[in-house]
């Protein structure tokens, strides 16, 4: 498989693949707001999508889903001084079009629940200098400005005079937040692409045949940048906070990218790739051969096939290692000081940070690998929810490479994961 053809089957399966549900409730959710405040039930007027859907840089499992709707400004007088009130109308309204669906004001937005996504509406008034004021309804309400026409027309105007790449570059840096659970924004993933896209003329005009090469810089220019609080976001220059440092995860990618290209077009690249951005990624055309002549049973589960994945925060889990008579250590530690994992240890496994706002639900991934294992008929691979203690109880019971990963899961997308390698000698 060429590189071309890889990045473009890539490419394929990033692609959103519940438009036409997400087009209908943008229809239903803007007819009902136009019936409560312009007593018209038209389906397309006076809305605007906003957002990695509303840039056209979202992709397959995008859950967070953003509109705006426009008031009329003759009912400025009627909310001037009062957001909330805003707030619950527009959430009313709503609720009349989906009386069995969770329906709610959360500070800024009205959050309208389905299975797998959900849309955050805002009321607003435009300005005339094209901006938009919408409501805070925080300790006694103000009102805020927000750009996100500006943005748009930026994503047009670097893709119509500069490089058509741009919105496939950050399409590709989504699959690898989500694979690697780096707890960033899509504004801030697209104004990153924006920024290096712009400091360079490398991949103005090239094709899918160099996109090994541009995601390998991409991922080098991330890792060198400074740690900052915000980006000025692409067009409305508006403040993009950094929830979580990514620095080290993409000189991770970075790495990975090279070993990638040092495979070029042999069937070994793909699966490199793969380590790099997911399973969106395609394997090689070709069928290997099993390196195991051992029979077992392959029960390994993947989070993808079961919950829509959307990284949007940060999660981190630890490991305490014991042994009767021993000093426990945490693993972390252990392996940056390369202090080896033997058998018969028992480990804790434990949420250490996680900053999802709400309620979620925890769930576990433990993943026996190695000949070992395969000869045991044990790889396991299951997804299986957290008993309510954030934790999970294992031993070391034999050599191997194992992997156990924790997954937040709320409104049934996957919005935070993180991963630890545990190697067994």
């Amino acid at each position: 498989m060429t590189t071309s053809e890889m990045f473009k089957g890539f490419l394929n399966n990033l692609k959103v693949d519940n438009a036409s549900n997400i087009s209908l409730r943008y229809g239903e959710i803007t007819s009902s707001l136009n019936k409560k405040f312009r007593n018209t039930e038209c389906k397309t007027t006076n809305t605007l999508r906003v957002g990695s859907y509303g840039r056209w840089t979202g992709i397959k499992g995008i859950s967070d889903l953003d509109m705006l709707y426009v008031m009329p400004n003759t009912k400025w007088d009627d909310y001037k001084n009062d957001q909330s009130k805003l707030l619950k109308d527009t959430r009313d309204a709503i609720k009349t079009r989906y009386p069995n669906t969770d329906v709610k004001v959360d500070r800024l937005v009205v959050q309208i629940i389905y299975t797998n996504f959900m849309v955050e509406a805002q009321p607003v008034f435009k300005q005339d200098n094209g901006s938009f004021k919408y409501p805070d309804s925080y300790n006694g309400g103000s009102w805020k400005i927000t750009k996100p026409q500006d943005e748009i027309d930026e994503v047009k105007n670097i893709v119509d005079n500069k490089t058509n790449n741009f919105r496939h570059l950050c399409k590709m840096a989504r699959a690898w937040k989500n694979k690697h659970g780096v707890g960033m924004g899509g504004l801030l993933i697209d104004t990153l692409a924006y920024n290096f896209l712009n400091s360079t003329t490398e991949y103005d005009n090239k094709s899918h045949v160099y996109y090994d090469w541009m995601c390998r810089d991409f991922f080098k220019y991330l890792a060198g940048e400074t740690n900052k609080e915000y980006y000025a976001a692409l067009g409305s220059r508006q403040q993009v906070k950094v929830k979580e440092k990514f620095q080290n995860a993409a000189q991770d990618a970075y790495d990975l990218c090279l070993a990638a290209i040092k495979a070029g077009e042999q069937d070994s690249a793909n699966n490199k790739w793969k380590k790099v951005f997911g399973r969106s990624f395609p394997a090689a055309q070709t069928v290997q051969k099993s390196k195991s002549l051992r029979n077992f049973t392959n029960t390994e589960q993947f989070i993808e096939d079961l919950h829509p994945v959307d990284i949007r925060y940060s999660l981190k889990i630890e490991c305490e290692v014991s042994q009767n008579g021993f000093r426990s250590d945490f693993l972390t530690k252990m392996l940056a000081n390369h202090t080896p994992l033997l058998a018969n240890k028992r480990l804790d496994f434990m949420v250490d940070k996680i900053n999802v706002p709400g309620e979620y639900i925890i769930k576990w991934k433990v993943l026996n690998q190695g000949a070992e294992a395969e000869r045991k008929d044990c790889i396991r691979g299951q997804i299986f929810r957290d008993d309510g203690f954030r934790k999970r109880k294992e031993t070391t019971t034999f050599k191997g490479e194992h992997i156990v990963e924790c997954f937040a899961i709320q409104n049934g997308v996957v919005v935070a994961k993180d991963r630890i390698d545990v190697p067994i000698q």
